[in-house]
């Protein structure tokens, strides 16, 4: 039989067999058979993928690697996404650290032409790394979300849209970065707590000491104001509606109006009103026809229109606003203010909001359809909570901003004519004004925003808008696992252009994965120091350990706190596969396969228990509940098969029975590795092929099926019932400070043991003695009770009864101290409050598990008596 090193080493074998996959095909679908589809959530090119991305990964392997086992027919499309916000902000950082030079010093085309040759080489780093996870993506179709096929769907779709008229320039409040100078999402916003100031202002009535007092975190805006607005209801403001008021510090005369917007209950319940430099002002002004006067410029300094401040950065413009306004009379007072402003996602500048010509889709449209596909379930959600996020979102959807002012990415395809000012949109590139035939003609300067690109993946990557083969084969795809952060980034906007251009949903089910925090529940982060890079466990516990501490912490709806020590713990579950394995291969010399025939107790057990895991794993897979099904085989494996199957093979491999003993060892440990397989498949597939089993791989091995003629649930029963009694006479050993290798006599009453079930007692228990009794014996511990079953241990001149009892009586003390502790703790309204769920249902465990211990201890004691 073929031999097995001594010890586990991923190093050994992970690159030779994922080199041996790709040789041979195996993730290229050969087009027969039902199709299982999915394309990968393709990663930005700026840089190492992180442990978000692992888990990513390997949730998706684990599911395709399944679906093969299965038969099906399998692509899974990898790729990677031009990413140009984060992109070029990283070239940009890496141009002025290597050549002291921006971007607009080199030029677009060079600029352009340098961040090609990072994109080429980050994408093969970000390749190697998707291998070294294991993922088995069909590299012969990989994509890039500005490759030439690509380009031309983007082009298509943006042409074909505005044609439709959902694609229109107009002018509106963006979301302004001053550091990337380009407009954001709102979705690429993100907000955090700032400890602030709220100013209060004093803003004259025209020809009248009245005035009314304005309450503003950025005093600097009020150089833009157009109007002060109060609520129509609000008694306090009612004789002001209509008057005029004078601008502190400018002279400009603005209107005082009424407006159901303003929250009579902020600051003084009066607001101004700055359209050009906030969203709901913008709002306000066109409900009431106010002019909008932009006072910044792209780097967020005061422009033309703030007279005296002109030149000013935002922030030192505050400052010096505040102090003539103060100076003047105009402040009333400030106070401190806590309040959530919005943040670039990639550079953490703080965002100005800003009056901007751009282009937009208009979703409400595309949305009609997107939101049916998962109101009627053609689209469904995993956890399905998630279903009322994103449909929340989808009912209030705004109209997209898609472009960006950046240089890296798709050029939005508009040519303007120079000489009639013609808008000439094409998917091909424009040479000459189809209205007026000139030839003097600029292209617009932006670029589409990444998502534009991202929105047809599923459909871009098979091909379209060619009709290939792939796109009539695979599309839809049946699965897009992601993260609940790019719900609406993304997967909206897929569900979105899947209908509009495929007339079909993208995908049927959408798995929003966990978001991977460090061990105390934070968030990982650079400047937290806390992250986990993958490739660094990968190299010192191998992928496969960190892919099954993945899968198994992979709780639905809950976030995965990932201590590192969880890695060495999976290692020693991979060194107890292989070690069992390598057991396995020692025994079977003269091995012969024989029939499943003259099976004894045990040997039923450990089928009935094999039969009911491949029911359970597989029933998880298809629910999506990873951690169920990594869990239900760990079980399985460690307990089941190794700590009482192996063990009770152990004398039977000398006896007649060898070869029925090795048929059942190699039966169970095949099933066993293809069942890990999705989870393990580096050591699954070392450790099978030394199997005497047929096939070329596992990869392509067929995935256990649920033999039911070898369920026996009355085998299952009474071999339940001998581990329970083994059990109880290890706890006995335990609580009496016996070592585990003392042999003590049991007694069974109210049953007779066979002579199989007596031997199996004798050598899973360490017991040199089995009798039956009617009653308990004197000097004997209760080992196990059931029903009229009972087992006790005989401590006779194996312990000091009196120095036991108190020894006891002290522990029990220390536990119920602690159980009464645990109690109060549970008792605490705001511990049950305000811990987190996992801590509660820790102290939960805890509790249960002294209780339980004293419980032992008190019929110990008794015993004693």
């Amino acid at each position: 039989m073929a031999e097995l090193s001594t010890r586990y080493n991923p190093a050994e074998i992970e690159t030779k067999w994922y080199r041996y996959w790709e040789e041979k095909g195996y993730f290229t679908p050969k087009s027969v058979g039902e199709k299982f589809s999915i394309v990968i959530p393709p990663p930005n090119i700026t840089g190492r993928i992180h442990m978000g991305h692992a888990l990513n990964i390997t949730l998706q392997d684990i599911v395709v690697r399944y679906k093969r086992m299965k038969g099906y027919d399998v692509l899974w499309v990898p790729g990677e996404d031009h990413a140009g916000i984060a992109t070029q902000n990283a070239v940009e950082k890496f141009l002025l650290q290597t050549q002291g030079k921006t971007r607009e010093e080199i030029g677009r085309e060079k600029f352009l032409e340098i961040t090609w040759e990072w994109a080429n080489k980050y994408r093969r780093e970000i390749r190697e790394q998707i291998k070294a996870l294991g993922a088995s993506v069909d590299w012969t179709r990989e994509r890039f979300t500005l490759d030439e096929g690509l380009s031309r769907a983007v082009r298509k779709v943006f042409v074909e849209l505005y044609r439709k008229g959902l694609i229109y320039r107009g002018k509106y409040i963006v979301n302004w970065c001053p550091r990337c100078k380009t407009v954001l999402s709102d979705e690429e916003v993100e907000h955090k707590e700032h400890k602030s100031k709220l100013y209060y202002v004093k803003y004259p009535v025209k020809d009248s000491d009245e005035y009314i007092v304005v309450a503003t975190t950025r005093p600097e805006t009020m150089l833009g104001d157009t109007a002060v607005a109060v609520h129509p209801e609000d008694e306090r403001y009612k004789n002001f509606v209509g008057k005029t008021l004078i601008l502190p510090l400018v002279g400009r005369e603005i209107p005082v109006v009424a407006d159901k917007y303003v929250d009579p209950k902020f600051g003084t319940g009066a607001v101004k009103v700055t359209p050009a430099h906030d969203p709901n002002d913008y709002l306000i002004a066109q409900r009431h026809n106010l002019p909008m006067i932009e006072i910044f410029d792209d780097n967020a300094r005061i422009n033309e229109n703030g007279g005296k401040y002109k030149g000013l950065d935002r922030y030192e413009a505050r400052e010096k606003i505040v102090k003539d306004l103060e100076e003047q009379g105009f402040l009333v007072k400030i106070e401190d203010y806590t309040h959530s402003v919005g943040h670039c996602y990639r550079c953490d500048t703080v965002i100005e909001p800003k009056l901007s010509d751009q282009w937009f889709v208009s979703t409400k449209p595309l949305a009609k359809r997107a939101i049916e596909a998962v109101e009627n379930g053609e689209i469904r959600f995993f956890p399905e909570r998630w279903t009322k996020v994103y449909l929340n979102w989808m009912y209030e959807i705004r109209d997209w901003c898609i472009s960006r002012q950046l240089w890296w990415g798709h050029r939005i395809p508009v040519w303007y004519c120079q000489d009639c000012g013609h808008l000439n949109v094409s998917e091909e590139d424009v040479e000459k004004c189809e209205k007026c035939g000139s030839t003097n003609l600029k292209q617009d300067e932006d670029v589409l925003d990444t998502w534009f690109s991202s929105a047809l993946w599923p459909f871009s990557t098979l091909g379209w808008p060619e009709e290939t083969e792939d796109l009539k084969r695979y599309y839809p795809t049946d699965l897009l696992v992601t993260g609940f952060d790019i719900i609406f980034f993304w997967v909206a906007r897929m569900i979105m252009m899947g209908y509009e251009f495929m007339n079909d949903k993208p995908f049927s089910h959408v798995y929003i994965h966990q978001l991977v925090r460090d061990k105390y529940g934070r968030k990982m982060s650079k400047s937290l120091g806390n992250g986990i890079d993958p490739l660094e466990v990968i190299d010192e516990y191998g992928a496969d350990p960190m892919r099954f501490t993945l899968a198994i912490l992979a709780a639905q709806g809950r976030d995965i706190k990932l201590d590192p020590r969880y890695f060495d713990a999976y290692k020693k579950f991979a060194n107890k596969i292989w070690n069992a394995t390598r057991f396995v291969l020692m025994n079977l010399e003269d091995y012969k396969e024989v029939p499943l025939e003259n099976l004894k107790t045990v040997d039923k057990w450990i089928l009935t228990r094999l039969n009911k895991t491949v029911e359970e794993v597989t029933n998880a897979l298809e629910n999506y509940d990873f951690n169920i099904a990594a869990r239900t085989i760990y079980n399985f494996f460690w307990d089941d098969f190794c700590d009482w199957y192996i063990e009770a093979s152990k004398p039977r491999l000398k006896t007649e029975e060898r070869n029925l003993v090795q048929t059942v060892l190699v039966k169970v440990l095949d099933a066993s590795l293809r069942l890990l397989h999705p989870f393990m498949p580096f050591l699954t597939e070392e450790l099978w092929q030394k199997l005497p089993v047929a096939g070329e791989s596992i990869t392509i091995a067929k995935w256990p099926e649920i033999e039911r003629e070898l369920i026996d649930e009355t085998a299952e029963k009474e071999f339940t019932r001998l581990m329970n009694m083994v059990r109880g006479v290890r706890n006995v050993r335990a609580e009496m400070n016996l070592p585990q290798s003392q042999r003590v006599k049991v007694y069974i009453k109210g049953y007779e043991v066979t002579e199989e079930e007596e031997l199996l007692l004798k050598t899973l228990g360490n017991i040199e003695e089995v009798s039956f009794v009617n009653e308990k014996p004197p000097k004997t511990a209760t080992a196990y009770v059931e029903e009229e079953i009972e087992a006790y241990v005989d401590l006779g001149g194996l312990i000091d009864f009196e120095k036991e009892k108190e020894r006891l009586k002290q522990i029990m003390e220390k536990i119920q101290k602690e159980i009464d502790r645990l109690e109060k703790k549970l008792a605490n309204k705001d511990f049950v409050e305000k811990a987190p769920e996992e801590v509660i249902e820790e102290t939960k465990e805890k509790l249960n598990t002294n209780r339980e211990r004293l419980a032992r201890l008190e019929s110990i004691l008794r015993d004693l008596e």
